[in-house]
Protein backbone atom coordinates (compact mmCIF):
# COMPACT_ATOMS: atom_id res chain seq x y z
CA UNK A 1 0.00 0.00 0.00
CA UNK A 2 1.10 3.53 -0.75
CA UNK A 3 -0.26 5.76 2.02
CA UNK A 4 -0.35 9.51 2.56
CA UNK A 5 -0.33 10.85 6.11
CA UNK A 6 0.14 14.61 5.72
CA UNK A 7 -0.98 16.51 8.85
CA UNK A 8 -2.94 13.53 10.21
CA UNK A 9 -0.42 11.46 12.17
CA UNK A 10 -2.70 10.52 15.06
CA UNK A 11 -5.60 9.42 12.84
CA UNK A 12 -3.21 7.73 10.41
CA UNK A 13 -1.59 5.68 13.18
CA UNK A 14 -4.97 4.74 14.66
CA UNK A 15 -6.28 3.56 11.29
CA UNK A 16 -3.09 1.57 10.65
CA UNK A 17 -3.27 -0.06 14.08
CA UNK A 18 -6.86 -1.16 13.46
CA UNK A 19 -6.06 -2.50 9.99
CA UNK A 20 -2.45 -3.69 10.12
CA UNK A 21 -3.58 -7.29 9.61
CA UNK A 22 -5.10 -6.29 6.26
CA UNK A 23 -1.90 -5.39 4.40
CA UNK A 24 1.48 -7.04 3.93
CA UNK A 25 3.49 -3.85 3.65
CA UNK A 26 3.42 -0.26 2.64
CA UNK A 27 5.07 3.10 2.59
CA UNK A 28 4.04 6.34 4.30
CA UNK A 29 4.55 8.52 1.22
CA UNK A 30 6.19 11.94 1.43
CA UNK A 31 6.91 11.71 5.14
CA UNK A 32 7.21 15.12 6.79
CA UNK A 33 6.36 14.16 10.36
CA UNK A 34 7.92 14.84 13.74
CA UNK A 35 10.11 12.55 15.84
CA UNK A 36 6.96 11.48 17.70
CA UNK A 37 5.28 10.64 14.38
CA UNK A 38 8.36 8.71 13.33
CA UNK A 39 8.31 6.63 16.51
CA UNK A 40 4.64 5.78 15.96
CA UNK A 41 5.22 4.72 12.36
CA UNK A 42 8.31 2.66 13.17
CA UNK A 43 6.15 0.62 15.56
CA UNK A 44 4.51 -0.92 12.46
CA UNK A 45 6.97 -3.60 11.31
CA UNK A 46 5.85 -3.60 7.69
CA UNK A 47 5.69 0.15 7.12
CA UNK A 48 8.42 2.13 5.38
CA UNK A 49 8.91 5.92 5.26
CA UNK A 50 8.99 7.58 1.84
CA UNK A 51 11.36 10.53 1.57
CA UNK A 52 11.20 13.13 -1.23
CA UNK A 53 11.85 16.85 -1.66
CA UNK A 54 8.90 17.75 0.58
CA UNK A 55 10.56 15.70 3.34
CA UNK A 56 13.71 17.85 3.12
CA UNK A 57 12.44 21.42 3.50
CA UNK A 58 13.45 22.34 7.04
CA UNK A 59 16.25 21.69 9.52
CA UNK A 60 13.69 19.82 11.65
CA UNK A 61 12.85 17.60 8.65
CA UNK A 62 16.55 16.79 8.24
CA UNK A 63 16.88 16.02 11.95
CA UNK A 64 13.99 13.54 11.76
CA UNK A 65 15.40 12.07 8.55
CA UNK A 66 18.71 11.38 10.26
CA UNK A 67 16.82 9.18 12.77
CA UNK A 68 15.03 7.02 10.20
CA UNK A 69 16.75 3.64 9.91
CA UNK A 70 17.75 3.16 6.26
CA UNK A 71 16.28 -0.33 6.48
CA UNK A 72 12.85 1.32 6.88
CA UNK A 73 13.24 4.07 4.27
CA UNK A 74 12.41 4.51 0.60
CA UNK A 75 13.23 7.48 -1.59
CA UNK A 76 10.85 8.97 -4.13
CA UNK A 77 10.44 11.99 -6.35
CA UNK A 78 6.64 12.25 -6.40
CA UNK A 79 7.17 13.47 -9.95
CA UNK A 80 6.16 15.99 -11.17
CA UNK A 81 5.91 17.52 -7.67
CA UNK A 82 8.02 17.69 -4.50
CA UNK A 83 11.35 18.68 -6.00
CA UNK A 84 14.20 19.88 -3.82
CA UNK A 85 14.14 23.65 -4.10
CA UNK A 86 16.96 26.10 -3.46
CA UNK A 87 15.12 27.24 -0.33
CA UNK A 88 15.03 23.72 1.21
CA UNK A 89 17.42 22.90 4.03
CA UNK A 90 18.46 19.70 2.24
CA UNK A 91 19.74 21.50 -0.86
CA UNK A 92 23.16 21.88 0.78
CA UNK A 93 23.75 18.15 0.19
CA UNK A 94 22.72 18.11 -3.49
CA UNK A 95 25.61 17.47 -5.84
CA UNK A 96 23.91 16.31 -9.06
CA UNK A 97 22.31 18.84 -11.39
CA UNK A 98 20.78 18.53 -14.83
CA UNK A 99 20.25 21.16 -17.45
CA UNK A 100 16.65 22.29 -17.67
CA UNK A 101 14.57 24.20 -20.16
CA UNK A 102 11.11 25.68 -20.11
CA UNK A 103 8.46 23.25 -21.33
CA UNK A 104 7.90 25.43 -24.40
CA UNK A 105 11.51 24.74 -25.41
CA UNK A 106 11.40 20.98 -24.78
CA UNK A 107 14.67 19.15 -25.28
CA UNK A 108 14.93 15.38 -24.65
CA UNK A 109 18.42 15.90 -23.17
CA UNK A 110 17.16 18.34 -20.51
CA UNK A 111 14.66 18.24 -17.69
CA UNK A 112 11.62 20.48 -17.82
CA UNK A 113 12.20 23.58 -15.70
CA UNK A 114 10.00 23.60 -12.59
CA UNK A 115 8.98 19.95 -12.95
CA UNK A 116 10.38 17.24 -10.71
CA UNK A 117 11.69 14.61 -13.10
CA UNK A 118 12.24 10.96 -12.04
CA UNK A 119 16.03 11.28 -12.54
CA UNK A 120 16.09 13.78 -9.68
CA UNK A 121 15.59 10.93 -7.19
CA UNK A 122 19.40 10.92 -7.09
CA UNK A 123 19.24 14.32 -5.37
CA UNK A 124 17.03 12.81 -2.66
CA UNK A 125 19.60 10.03 -2.27
CA UNK A 126 22.36 12.65 -1.92
CA UNK A 127 20.46 14.48 0.82
CA UNK A 128 19.76 11.24 2.69
CA UNK A 129 23.45 10.35 2.44
CA UNK A 130 24.49 13.81 3.64
CA UNK A 131 22.16 13.66 6.63
CA UNK A 132 23.38 10.18 7.51
CA UNK A 133 27.06 11.05 7.04
CA UNK A 134 27.43 8.48 4.27
CA UNK A 135 30.01 9.20 1.56
CA UNK A 136 29.57 6.05 -0.58
CA UNK A 137 26.16 6.15 -2.25
CA UNK A 138 26.42 2.56 -3.54
CA UNK A 139 25.54 0.57 -0.41
CA UNK A 140 22.91 3.14 0.61
CA UNK A 141 21.23 3.06 -2.80
CA UNK A 142 21.26 -0.77 -2.80
CA UNK A 143 19.60 -0.86 0.62
CA UNK A 144 16.91 1.62 -0.49
CA UNK A 145 16.36 -0.34 -3.72
CA UNK A 146 16.04 -3.55 -1.71
CA UNK A 147 13.46 -1.92 0.58
CA UNK A 148 11.37 -0.88 -2.40
CA UNK A 149 11.57 -4.34 -3.94
CA UNK A 150 10.62 -6.03 -0.65
CA UNK A 151 7.31 -4.16 -0.64
CA UNK A 152 6.42 -3.59 -4.28
CA UNK A 153 8.53 -5.95 -6.40
CA UNK A 154 9.61 -8.97 -4.35
CA UNK A 155 10.29 -10.93 -7.55
CA UNK A 156 13.05 -8.39 -8.45
CA UNK A 157 15.14 -9.06 -5.39
CA UNK A 158 18.49 -10.38 -6.51
CA UNK A 159 20.82 -12.59 -4.54
CA UNK A 160 23.57 -9.95 -4.59
CA UNK A 161 21.35 -7.43 -2.78
CA UNK A 162 20.25 -10.09 -0.30
CA UNK A 163 23.89 -11.09 0.32
CA UNK A 164 24.83 -7.46 0.90
CA UNK A 165 22.02 -7.00 3.41
CA UNK A 166 22.75 -10.31 5.13
CA UNK A 167 26.38 -9.27 5.61
CA UNK A 168 25.28 -6.30 7.71
CA UNK A 169 26.89 -3.64 5.51
CA UNK A 170 23.68 -1.90 4.47
CA UNK A 171 23.87 0.92 7.03
CA UNK A 172 27.50 1.81 6.48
Amino acid sequence: MFLHMRAAAEDFSDILARNKHRFNGGVAHSFTGSMEDLDKLLSFDNLFLGINGCSLKTADNLHVLSSIPVERMMIETDSPYCEIKNTHAGVKFVKSVWSSKKKEKYDPDSTVKGRNEPCLVRQVLEVVAGCKGVSDLGPLSRTLYHNTCRVFFPHDLDSAADALLDSGTEGQ
